[in-house]
């Protein structure tokens, strides 16, 4: 007890050395309670620190509170109605903003309204997401367009941004929008390519990225997509990023592969083209596979055919074949069979413009070569429509002139037209003639530069043989049940001989 009372002595001596009380602006009194005046002494001097330190580092001093002083509820009443009445003057529809915390002036509103119209942003635009309005243009706004033009969204273009997804101007720069640009670098989305990717597709910023971002990543890279190859899909299609795999990627990827394509196939097609994982499963991609098999296309060609050509599953594809048979029947002369089997061995024909089809078609008929026989050469080599007519005459006055044979083995043998003159049909052509071997256009042009050479140092003609055929999913096949090697299968000159043109 004695302690306690010099404890307290001692207190009260030395409050009586302080001249004022800060708070009350008189002398100290004995009779006041010296604890409760030290604890309110201490926050002075905390809140006198604070003050000091902040303006020490004027560059991380939070500006004011755009709403202004504490308001009662009358004031805020009388407030908010002022508010409204300036916007509706200046044609705001304020009815959405009737649960959102406004500023204590309508100064403040003025601000914000003029700033967004700064950048670029009309009433009718603060209309579409009035919502807008309750972001402050020191706290909001100018850090997240500020973040925005950093990473590569022109300044000229932000107003664009924030007319797709304005929802970004309540995020927090730190907390959410840095996080989702650093998984995006680290899918391999070049630096450059940020502005582009989030111009295309701005709500990947509200995406948090253990959800869907992380998910479809992961199921791509399990059936085979190449973990390097996700940065260039995700720039070229950043859209798969907000595909849900259970109902969106997965039942694609399934039905492509009831209908033969390998798993593996079906990576490498969305590596090059991954907006076809865009395509819907029901009101597109199946439609269009039942549109083929109608107009003759077998079932089991349907892989090698979106293989050769996957954007066929998102085309009007019923139109495009309709349009293109007619034509093929009338102007080629070749009927709805033979018209199945040029787009079982080349489907970009359906896209093929019918004035550039004609043009190779009347150079062979110009040749004194038949409707009948032109028709036939297609149907056994499509890709004679899409040829240019320049290096066919190259290749037609060689044979003519060197080779000097009947125009009857050009309509057997119609590939000859798609050899390269120079590094295929001439170089080959006249090392037959130095051995003294006659032979067919096939035996020497469809064969490997390896097969070649073993043809030429043989003791016999060997019997023709029909050319390489291609196995969906498997090795190239070549006749005699001779399975080509890894080595040999990676090679140009395996490529079987019914080249696909890309159009």
């Amino acid at each position: 007890m004695s302690l306690l009372l010099r404890r307290q002595s001692g207190i009260k001596a030395l409050i009586l050395k302080i001249p004022k009380n800060p708070f009350s602006g008189t002398h100290l009194k004995p009779s006041q309670n010296p604890l409760a005046v030290l604890s309110s002494l201490k926050r002075v001097h905390l809140f006198k620190y604070f003050s000091t330190q902040a303006k020490k580092f004027p560059e991380y001093e939070m500006p004011s509170v755009t709403w202004g002083v504490i308001q009662g509820r009358k004031e805020k009443l009388v407030s908010r109605v002022i508010i409204c009445d300036y916007l509706k003057g200046i044609g705001i529809v304020p009815d959405e903003l009737e649960e959102l915390e406004l500023p204590s002036t309508v100064e403040v509103m003025r601000e914000r309204v003029e700033f967004l119209q700064k950048i670029g942003l009309t009433v009718d635009d603060i209309n579409e997401y009035p919502l807008m309005l309750g972001c402050s243009v020191r706290k909001n706004i100018i850090p997240v367009l500020g973040y925005l033009e950093k990473i590569g969204i022109q300044r000229s273009k932000l107003a664009e941004f924030i007319k797709k997804y304005p929802q970004c101007l309540h995020a927090s720069v730190v907390v959410e929008l840095v996080p989702v640009i650093k998984f995006l670098r680290g899918l391999d989305v070049e630096k450059l390519d940020l502005g582009y990717v989030l111009m295309k597709y701005p709500e990947l910023l509200g995406f948090k990225l253990e959800g869907t971002m992380s998910t479809s990543v992961a199921y791509l890279v399990s059936i085979g997509v190449h973990p390097r190859d996700i940065g260039p899909m995700v720039t070229q299609y950043p859209y798969l990023l907000g595909m849900r795999v259970g109902t969106m990627i997965k039942p694609l990827v399934d039905y492509l592969v009831s209908l033969g394509l390998p798993k593996h196939i079906i990576a490498r097609i969305f590596e090059k083209r991954p907006y076809i994982l865009g395509y819907d499963l029901e009101e597109t991609v199946k439609p269009n596979v039942e549109c083929l098999i109608s107009f003759g296309i077998r079932k089991e060609a349907l892989a090698s055919v979106i293989a050769q050509y996957p954007q066929i599953l998102g085309l009007p594809l019923k139109a495009k074949l309709s349009s293109q048979q007619y034509f093929f029947n009338l102007k080629l002369k070749v009927d709805p069979d033979g018209f199945a089997g040029v787009i079982e061995k080349m489907p970009q024909i359906v896209s093929l413009n019918q004035h550039v089809i004609m043009k190779p078609v009347d150079f062979l008929l110009g040749r004194g070569i038949s409707a009948e026989d032109v028709a036939k050469m297609i149907v056994k080599c499509p890709q004679l429509v899409a040829l240019q007519v320049a290096l066919m005459k190259n290749s037609f006055y060689f044979f003519k002139s060197e080779i000097n044979r009947p125009i009857q083995e050009l309509i057997e043998f119609p590939d000859y037209f798609t050899y390269s003159l120079e590094s295929r049909i001439k170089p080959r052509y006249h090392r037959l003639q130095s051995k003294g071997i006659k032979s067919s256009l096939a035996w020497f042009l469809n064969c490997s530069d390896q097969r070649f050479e073993e043809r030429l140092h043989g003791h016999y003609i060997e019997a023709e043989t029909r050319g390489p055929a291609f196995c969906m999913g498997g090795k190239l096949e070549l006749p005699g049940n001779e399975m080509v090697s890894e080595e040999e299968d990676e090679s140009d000159d395996e490529i079987l001989y019914r080249r696909t043109v890309s159009l």
